[in-house]
């Protein structure tokens, strides 16, 4: 097997080397005349965006269209998609790290495109852009900052919910040039914006503009590093200084001697400085050391994370810092450990003994050596020199007792993944820095938008990552590209993911819906397991009634819930009271919701469901928490209007209980106005608790006509009066009731409530009148009153000698002799 030169394209620059690698010849077609278009590409070897540059004169082509389209390619050239353009000049267009596409009109109009093929969002950058007009643009990773025709700067610094935001204002005079430090490497973590006027820069954020005090302008470009800590300016007369981004230190001098500025300057990672002329690049390394690149054709330069991409209409080649690995195991002279490992391979295969020498040698490097030659294969493009460098990798670690094999089958799974992406159909020419800081998951997304779904599915399986993501994509597109018949489709699709983990037929679902194919987007649907994803879609298709139903069958409140919520909004009253009262579990949700927030609903509710009871009692509800008794008594008669054609045998009974309760209020709200005490307002109370107290304030005939309006019962009157007159010890009037032959509630409760409030004596007046009780039950309420003396006579007259001596333990002085004599009496003669 024979090697190409490793050394191929190498250029020592001051004391670094830097390389230029042919990624992909014969990468544009011929009819397309790249000298007359702008060229952006993506992040990450990612896509190319190309668009007609209308300063210039082209050609006219037969059957060419005459729209304006931004086309994107991949880096090998081959088209990915075209994307329509009709909101006027373009005035920036630039790539986010998640290789969205930014476009900025003249107007002030911005569209983030998302997934290469048309997708996008279209957003407004305000603060008077769409009068004013947009200038130019500067991009980053994650934003960008617009500068209008009248100097003022707009920031936008996030694509998913973009909030235009004015900069400080900028002095006046002409802006030779502009560039951006990203808010990530700046100390008050805004963006910065750099600007040159007049013989100095203006640093720009937020709250103020800061003239860093050159005078050696106009600078003609600026160009900041991507780790925002260097600046390139190129001066009027041809120079490129290489400053710190604060201004304060210059590090390095570069004189082009060229004539005409360069189109534009651009850092190739953070070591060099690549100048753009049409068909010249200049390579300016650390000291001011430059390498020249000269072409027949012009070249765009594309900026990357680690180097930059050089495009032609013939190749795609790819300048960067020899990696330190590369350079110890190749440099020419190289005597390290891992380039003697490297050449032991040749020997080994010529079976000559010196290989076991060399290792011999290195042995105590050894370890260090199989590690460089492992991580130099990840830095080469070349399949052949990546094998080289694993077989010699792998030779080194054959030869050690102990060694790890982690990182070399790491490096050859990530190895065969950029191998696969950097074929020349799928064009993602990834660098091993670049990988490592995409992901495998972001490249998965990559390759998704291509639509490159078997390579994704092959890689993921191969890395472990999830599939579900591919395939919905995958079905997505299927139902919007698709042209046949709706169930056929539906049947490819769902027999494809049959089984698949993981599946949302929502997102499908909702790509045919957006397509126009509602029948397609409702019957996939039905295949989707989770409501919470099936509800939301059917509402927006206006499948009102299906998604109640599905919210229904989850069995999920919050969920029906939020249906019955949008319902009540876009629905007619009536309609909605009717597709509800179809659906138990629906309303009575409603009715437990509308209970506590929204009582007009509820009233609407009943009477559309024709339950009078129910409405009238939400107005007694409601008549109970109201201040005023005319507003309570107002509400009770509409309560008691609603009951009228009641056909519920119930009605009546409600109908006379809500009349009551009005003639109570007015009663009541009499009382309060004749009667001053301190006992409080008597409306609200119960017609008892009415009679209570009046009685206990003194004003028993207002009492006894509350009685008689409202027909209270004899004995719920007596036990009312009698404990109103116990509570306020109104003994006297207690004692003339006393008087009556009859109670209805008999005698022995006036002895107990007249005891219990401790009044032993007129307690006492009330035994006598307890005829119906045993005389054990008569002694007992003797003994508590404490007259033993009469407990005594009770027990004489029953001729209960064993209660007499149990009562003689009990009596004292006069009532002791008084029992004895009972005992006495009572006692058989002899």
């Amino acid at each position: 097997m024979t090697l190409a030169n490793p050394r191929a394209g190498w250029e020592k620059i001051g004391t670094e080397f830097y390389r230029k690698i042919t990624l992909y010849t014969s990468t544009f077609d011929k009819d397309l005349d790249l000298e007359n278009y702008h060229c952006v590409g993506a992040p990450f070897s990612g896509a190319l965006a190309l668009w007609r540059d209308t300063s210039k004169v082209t050609r006219y082509r037969t059957g060419a269209s005459n729209k304006t389209s931004i086309d994107i390619y991949s880096c090998s050239g081959k088209l990915i998609s075209k994307l329509n353009w009709e909101k006027g000049p373009i005035k920036g267009l630039g790539w986010s790290e998640d290789e969205r596409l930014l476009v900025v009109a003249e107007d002030g109009t911005f569209h983030v495109y998302f997934g290469l093929h048309g997708d996008f969002q279209p957003y407004s950058l305000g603060h008077g852009a769409e009068d004013v007009g947009v200038n130019s643009v500067r991009f980053w990773s994650h934003g960008f900052v617009a500068l209008l025709k009248n100097n003022a700067l707009v920031a936008v610094t996030s694509f998913d919910e973009p909030r235009p935001r004015l900069l400080a204002g900028a002095p006046e005079g002409e802006i030779h040039a502009w560039s951006l430090i990203p808010p990530v490497h700046t100390l008050s973590r805004s963006v910065e914006a750099l600007l040159a006027v007049g013989a100095t820069v203006y640093v720009i954020d937020v709250s103020e503009a800061e003239d860093r005090g050159l005078s050696d302008g106009p600078f003609k470009h600026i160009s900041v590093s991507p780790n925002g800590r260097f600046a390139a300016l190129f001066t009027e007369d041809g120079k490129v200084w290489v400053v710190g981004s604060d201004f304060q230190n210059k590090y390095s001098e570069y004189d082009s001697k060229a004539k005409t500025t360069p189109n534009q300057i651009y850092w190739c990672g953070n070591d060099s400085v690549v100048l753009a002329w049409e068909d010249e690049i200049h390579m300016v390394g650390p000291n001011g050391a430059a390498a020249k690149y000269y072409y027949d054709d012009i070249v765009h330069v594309v900026p990357d994370v680690d180097g930059v991409r050089l495009i032609t209409s013939e190749s795609c080649e790819f300048l960067h810092k020899v990696p330190d690995e590369c350079e110890e195991v190749f440099k020419l002279g190289a005597t390290s450990a891992s380039s003697v490992l490297f050449d032991s391979i040749d020997l080994l295969e010529k079976k000559s003994p010196k290989a076991d020498e060399n290792i011999q040698r290195i042995k105590a490097s050894l370890p260090e050596a199989v590690e460089t030659c492992i991580r130099a294969a990840g830095q080469e493009s070349d399949h052949a020199l990546q094998k080289q460098l694993l077989r010699a990798a792998s030779f080194g670690k054959s030869v050690l007792d102990l060694y790890s094999s982690d990182e070399f089958v790491e490096m050859c799974e990530t190895l065969r993944v950029l191998n696969a992406v950097r074929d020349h159909q799928v064009g993602l020419p990834l660098t091993l820095t670049q990988y490592s800081q995409l992901r495998p998951d972001r490249l998965i997304t990559r390759l998704i938008h291509r639509r490159e779904y078997l390579l994704a599915i092959k890689l993921s399986e191969f890395l472990r990552l999830p599939l579900n993501k591919i395939y919905v994509h995958w079905a997505s597109q299927k139902v919007k590209a698709s042209g046949g018949d709706d169930e056929n489709i539906r049947d490819i699709v769902v027999d494809r993911l049959k089984g698949k983990h993981g599946i949302s037929f929502e997102i499908i679902a909702r790509a045919a819906y957006e397509e126009g194919r509602g029948t397609l987007a409702t019957s996939l649907l039905n295949h989707e397991p989770r409501a919470g994803k099936q509800v939301p879609l059917l509402l927006s298709m206006e499948e009102d009634e299906v998604a109640l139903d599905k919210a229904i069958e989850s069995g999920d409140s919050d969920l029906i819930m939020f249906v019955l919520l949008h319902l009540k909004q876009k629905m007619p009253l009536a309609t909605f009271f009717r597709t509800v009262n179809s659906r138990p579990l629906a309303a009575h949700l409603i009715e437990a919701s509308a209970h506590d927030q929204d009582k007009e609903l509820l009233k609407d509710m009943y009477y559309q469901d024709d339950r009078p009871v129910e409405g009238s009692d939400l107005l007694l509800e409601e008549a109970m928490e109201q201040p005023q008794v005319q507003v309570v008594i107002d509400k009770l008669k509409l309560a008691s209007r609603l009951l009228t054609d009641a056909k519920d045998p119930n009605a009546v009974m409600h109908t006379k209980g809500l009349a009551e309760a009005s003639v109570l209020l007015k009663m009541q709200e009499a009382f309060d106005k004749d009667i001053t005490d301190s006992s409080g307002s008597y409306v609200g109370l119960s017609v008892n608790e009415t009679m209570f107290r009046l009685v206990r304030s003194g004003y028993g005939k207002r009492a006894a006509k509350v009685q008689s309006e409202f027909k209270v019962p004899e004995k719920t009157w007596w036990w009312v009066r009698l404990r109103a007159l116990v509570a306020a010890r109104l003994w006297g009037e207690v004692e003339e009731i006393g008087k009556n032959r009859k109670s209805p509630i008999g005698w022995e409760p006036f002895y107990n409530e007249v005891l219990g409030a401790g009044n032993t004596r007129l307690a006492s007046s009330f035994i006598p009148k307890c005829t119906n009780l045993k005389p054990q039950g008569r002694i007992d309420m003797w003994v508590k009153c404490g007259l033993v003396n009469k407990a005594g006579e009770e027990a004489l007259k029953a001729k209960d000698m064993n209660t007499l001596e149990l009562l003689r333990d009990k009596a004292t002085g006069p009532q002791l002799a008084e029992i004895e004599r009972m005992i006495t009496q009572l006692r058989p003669r002899r």
